[in-house]
């Protein structure tokens, strides 16, 4: 499942090339999940990690975990250790 939740929120990715040349890249929908690299294949490895880093913080701290946007609606409840259909399931 958290395959999955990687998975989808690395293909909402977005980047653009800033002027120094540089890129940017950030999952939308996701605060503080973004990556700057010199080059492309930069940033396409050091996102990911970004991601996992920032779900372990989210877990570790038991805080909710936004729906990645065409997951099967899985997200991680602040109130328990469990993950649970978002639809109420």
């Amino acid at each position: 499942m958290l395959t999955v939740y990687i998975a989808e929120a690395m293909a909402r990715a977005t980047y653009k090339i800033l002027k120094d040349g540089t890129y940017f890249s950030e999952i939308p929908g996701l605060p503080g999940v973004w990556s700057n690299g010199v080059t492309l294949e930069g940033y396409r490895k050091v996102l990911p990690e970004v991601l996992e880093e920032w779900l372990l913080l989210k877990l570790r701290d038991n805080d909710e975990i936004a729906k990645s946007a065409g997951t099967q609606g899985w997200v991680h409840s602040r109130f328990s250790n469990n993950w649970r259909d978002s639809s109420g399931e």
